[in-house]
């Protein structure tokens, strides 16, 4: 298990060494990427030492300003950028502020021989000053690859487990999200995570970190997880199968289903499916059958399943109202919508995943949030505990490699396969 994360936010002063030693350590502590827009107090260029009897000044793309104008401020004014070769990424009419270029030149009150700027987390792309102008090239950047394994337990929160097992030095918080929001999508068929969660629940991943050449550090992939939700044990193992990665559990059955646990990816629940509630609007007490997601205004809103678009439109109480007719008697209904996605209404046909709509407060809504049901030939069901099948099984042809690969993961998990699939 790894050490706990360092409390409080990155200092200022810290984030001044941080730009001064370049963009490798501002990858690795800010959580930013320097070919976003930083918001960092950078007025003006700072001068750095680059060794080799070089000096260096780093310098920003300010907001509003032109490649052209952060280049003439270096007294660089002979490097045509129009004529950049589209591999270099470096589209001049592309680009956003925050870039940080590093500008070398024999002394500092010489004009620059060499400029570079990383582009993406794969390359960075150089100017060197030659005869007859500069000659641009496009340096890839080596990243190795690391297994790292975590557990802990789930009390409130994945993603709050999972902040409090992994260190800063492992990962930065932005990529401590996206390991918090891979793993919900892969258990997007077995798990909502903002109802399903017991205290007692663990859990147990193996992740890919992957590491640069100057000591970067960034989330890479899940590679295993093992949940133990209210006494059951879920896997899922990455796995390619004909060209394709999917997770698959130790069975080697799927992890999809016709059916997502959860509509939208914003996981708060305002109150779960009941046979009777007091309606906050109404004052009344009455079935309420379906759940409430609370979300902000505009959140996207998922199609459970693949299906066609029943009805789309105001429906009393409901407000705006989406209706998908899925297979087998199966309806799925998101009420209280601010608005529908573009080709959505009556005879369209959606599939899984599908953004149909966004999170609103029409009808007889108190706040912002979707209404979802869950109905099987006319009858309400509550969508956790609904059948939704099991996964299709892996590709007999593929099993040997399969099981070769998932009984690697069970060793980097720690997990006999006796434990994972039970």
């Amino acid at each position: 298990m790894l050490a706990g994360r360092s409390s409080g936010g990155l200092p200022l002063r810290l984030l001044g060494a941080v730009l001064v030693l370049g963009g490798a350590a501002l990858f690795a502590t800010s959580g930013h990427w320097p070919w976003r827009r930083l918001d960092l107090p950078v007025a003006r260029p700072i001068l750095v030492d680059a060794g080799d009897g070089l000096s260096e000044t780093l310098d920003t793309l300010r907001r509003g300003e032109t490649l052209s104008q952060l280049f003439a401020r270096h007294g660089i004014t002979d490097l045509d950028l129009s004529r950049l070769d589209p591999s270099l990424s470096l589209d001049p009419r592309r680009l956003r502020s925050g870039l940080i270029f590093s500008f070398r030149a024999v002394s500092p009150d010489s004009h620059p021989t060499h400029i570079s700027v990383r582009t993406a987390p794969e390359q960075r792309v150089t100017f060197r000053r030659v005869a007859d102008g500069w000659d641009p090239k496009v340096e890839p950047i080596t990243w190795r690859s690391e297994p790292v394994k975590i557990e802990g337990a789930i009390d409130n929160s994945l993603y709050e487990a999972l902040d409090a097992q992994v260190g800063d030095d492992q990962l930065d918080g932005p990529n401590r999200q996206r390991l918090a929001w891979d793993l919900a999508d892969i258990y997007a068929w077995q798990v909502d995570f903002t109802r399903d969660i017991q205290p007692g629940d663990r859990f147990r991943v193996v992740f890919e970190r992957l590491v640069s050449e100057s000591g970067e550090v960034r989330f890479g992939r899940v590679l295993a997880g093992d949940l133990r939700i209210s006494g059951k044990s879920l896997t899922a193992f990455r796995f390619q199968e004909n060209g394709r990665t999917a997770f698959f559990d130790a069975d080697g059955n799927s992890l999809r289903r016709a059916f997502l646990r959860a509509p939208v990816q914003f996981r708060r629940i305002s109150s779960t499916f009941a046979r009777a509630r007091f309606h906050p609007i109404l004052g009344i007490t009455r079935r309420h059958e379906g759940t409430d997601y609370a979300a902000a205004p505009g959140t996207p809103v998922m199609a459970a399943g693949d299906g066609v678009v029943q009805r789309a439109g105001w429906s009393g109480g409901y407000g705006n109202l989406i209706e998908l007719r899925h297979r087998n008697g199966i309806i799925t209904r998101y009420g209280h919508l601010r608005g529908f996605a573009r080709g959505i209404r009556a005879g369209a046909r959606v599939t899984q995943g599908q953004t149909i709509g966004f999170v609103g407060s029409t009808g007889l809504a108190s706040g912002p949030h979707l209404h979802y049901e869950f109905r099987v030939n006319g009858i309400a069901k509550d969508s956790r505990r609904a059948e939704l099948g099991n996964g299709a099984p892996i590709a007999a042809a593929e099993r040997a490699a399969f099981e070769q690969e998932r009984n690697r993961l069970l060793g980097l998990l720690g997990a006999s396969s006796a434990v994972a699939t039970h």
